[in-house]
């Protein structure tokens, strides 16, 4: 009696090429590299006018019109010395201060009162809400030319001309509609259920608005204070009309001023003024960077 042999089934390792599940998504494709080189070139085209500047604030003032090379042939460090010493006889650190005060008191001014109004629209239930509400986005619309006048008018008679009132004053009374509907849009997306919550712990309505709802805000008030600062450090029209001295002249007015100080127009000491007005606003845009885009991100979010 025979038995057939048995065959044990094979254990030998296959030959077969075998590729990792990610490996072809990981392989650049040309239409990719291609949008990454477009980009690449963008940024550059963006980035040229800053690089110019800053280029330009350390040319001589013959290369400045006469030649169009990014690069000077050689650096004239007395440009920012001579920024540095100002306009008649006021410092860079002066006109820097004032610009900073400026700005300042308006973003703390904006993010106070405009949070306040978007709370009473967006949260609380009065009469000619509505039509209130409507009015006040309709004076987006308004030129601000518009109204120049009478707030001048206003302001002289108040004593107030020739001061930092007229640019302050005005953002505590919610008067940047943008930025009030802005915040109301973005309350109205927050749960209802955490102030009746509050509600039922005793909370009345403004001790909600502190401990519940402005905590919850942070992205928009973020973002109204970054809009706010750069719109406000970049106001030349406004400080033009309300400021005089210039003791009390901003670096936006100072670089006009520093054209007009003298028969010919000194451009490298106007270009190295420029560098020190716009450091502030990208020193300011990266710090609250992370936020912003935090407060893009989860206003998709809610619902």
């Amino acid at each position: 009696m025979t038995t057939a042999p048995s065959t044990a089934p094979s254990t030998a390792p296959s030959t077969a090429p075998t590729t990792a599940p990610g490996a072809a998504r990981k392989r650049p494709a040309p239409a990719r590299i291609a949008l990454h080189i477009c980009l690449i070139a963008v940024l550059l085209v963006m980035l040229y006018p800053l690089a110019w500047l800053a280029a330009t604030s350390f040319k001589p003032a013959d290369e400045v019109i006469a030649s169009l090379r990014l690069l000077p042939s050689h650096f004239a460090w007395g440009n920012y010395s001579t920024a540095l010493d100002g306009v008649n006889e006021v410092g860079v650190g002066r006109l820097l201060w004032n610009s900073l005060l400026i700005a300042c008191g308006a973003v703390l001014g904006n993010v106070i009162s405009c949070s306040l109004a978007a709370y009473a629209f967006a949260r609380l239930r009065f009469r000619m809400r509505g039509p209130l509400f409507a009015f006040m986005i309709a004076t987006i619309m308004l030129p601000h030319h518009a109204i120049l006048i009478p707030q001048y008018i206003i302001f002289n008679q108040l004593g107030m001309v020739n001061t930092y009132w007229p640019m302050i004053l005005p953002k505590f009374l919610a008067t940047d509609a943008f930025f009030v509907f802005l915040i109301v849009q973005f309350m109205r997306g927050l749960p209802r259920e955490l102030e009746e919550a509050a509600r039922i712990d005793g909370c009345g309505p403004f001790r909600s608005f502190f401990s519940v709802i402005l905590p919850l805000t942070r992205p928009a008030l973020i973002t109204t204070a970054i809009f706010t600062f750069i719109w406000t450090w970049n106001d030349f029209f406004t400080q033009l009309i309300y400021l005089f001295e210039p003791e009390k002249f901003t670096l936006t007015l100072a670089l006009r001023s520093f054209v007009d100080a003298s028969s010919q127009s000194a451009f490298g000491p106007m270009f190295a003024m420029s560098v020190f007005a716009l450091l502030p606003i990208v020193l300011f845009f990266l710090a609250f960077q992370r936020f912003l885009v935090e407060g893009m991100a989860g206003s998709g979010l809610k619902g």
